[in-house]
């Protein structure tokens, strides 16, 4: 069965889609730690991050460093932290959480934005791309 980040790759879902490229998707987490926190997966469905072959590893990590440097840039905060838990969904993915304090980076504390706030921050990160 696929993911859930599976069915947002093939649009079964929607989601505030930041990138993609032929191998590669990132999108706005939608329970966010902050602003702009947004998740990097790729397209190829496998569970632990450490299960992915070593190119598509490398580029994950390509494509999230891309990701991150606009978020950085479109979003205040003092860094955009990098962060792979895999707990929560069966699909490797890539945290990008814009930190302002260690507090942003715990997973206990989310900020609730309304769908108009989330469109508004995509578009403001995909500009810097």
């Amino acid at each position: 069965m696929p993911s859930i980040f599976t069915k947002i790759i093939n649009g079964e879902i929607p989601c505030y889609k930041i990138a993609e490229d032929e191998n590669f998707f990132a999108f706005l987490d939608i329970n966010p730690n902050a602003k702009g926190h947004t998740l990097c997966i790729p397209k190829k469905e496998v569970d632990k991050i450490t299960d992915l072959d070593e190119e598509t590893y490398l580029g994950l990590m390509q494509f999230s460093r891309k990701v991150a440097k606009a978020i950085e840039s479109a979003i205040d905060c003092q860094r955009v932290g990098i962060t792979v838990i895999g707990l929560e969904v069966p699909h490797a993915h890539v945290h990008l959480i814009p930190l302002n304090g260690m507090g942003d980076a715990t997973f206990q504390h989310k900020v609730t934005l309304e769908q108009h706030e989330f469109e508004a921050i995509a578009e403001k990160i995909r500009l810097k791309l």
